[in-house]
């Protein structure tokens, strides 16, 4: 019986030895390889051909001495649809059906409305993510970011700044799966703030009808022209 803690070692076809570190030291260096171009084709190979997404979220944000996390469900569907449903720790939701894009809290008086052209949303990049746009387009200086450790062994970070917000973000990171998901955004901000998405239980094309990504403000309540729509 081998020692606990002791070298393995592997009889290589050439019938020399090669030890488990050594594998591990291989596999890293070719991790290490992978270009940001590379991650990026994974990414958009991953999500290009959905034709919706389901997945869990938890979003949180720092900034000013505050600091807040909130989770729910997001919802993408072809073409440019987007449903964030907060539900913890309260519910909310921020919705656009491609064209028009909507901000509510049940039971306020007021929902707020912009048109998806001139939204200035952190989550509004997202919505491009099912379709056929490039990751390299959307984000400007598309880069690996080697300074920065992932969440999970084996995921590689993205950096980049989304095309548009360069006025208002100042860099985003991307963790991404070895199999190209998404799993954790960070969006840090010129203010200094940041938040921070995190995705799970990725479900892809599961159905939902397109009534969903409609907004349709209760009676009484006002509606609000704004292009910021972040809580």
């Amino acid at each position: 019986m081998q020692a606990r803690g002791a070298v393995r070692h592997f009889r290589s076809p050439e019938g020399g030895t090669f030890t488990l570190a050594a594998c591990l030291l291989l596999a890293a260096g070719i991790a290490a390889a992978a270009t940001a171009p590379e991650i990026a084709a994974k990414v958009d190979q991953r999500y290009n051909h959905l034709q919706t997404l389901q997945a869990d979220f938890t979003e949180t944000y720092r900034g000013a001495g505050v600091s807040r996390s909130e989770s729910g469900v997001l919802w993408l569907k072809r073409p440019g649809k987007m449903l964030w449903d907060y539900r913890e720790p309260r519910p909310k939701v921020f919705v656009t059906d491609g064209k028009s894009a909507w901000f509510y809290v049940p039971g306020e008086r007021q929902a707020r409305k912009a048109p998806v052209k001139q939204l200035d949303d952190l989550r509004s990049p997202l919505r491009y993510l099912l379709g056929k746009t490039k990751l390299e387009k959307e984000l400007a200086g598309l880069s690996l970011a080697p300074d920065v450790s992932p969440e999970a062994p084996g995921n590689i970070v993205l950096r980049g700044v989304p095309k548009g917000m360069e006025d208002r973000v100042s860099s985003v990171l991307l963790e991404v799966t070895p199999g190209g998901e998404i799993a954790r955004m960070l969006v840090n901000e010129v203010d200094g703030s940041s938040t921070e998405y995190r995705f799970g239980n990725q479900r892809a094309n599961q159905p939902i009808a397109d009534q969903s990504f409609r907004f349709s403000p209760p009676t009484g309540v006002e509606v609000i022209d704004a292009e910021d729509l972040t809580p």
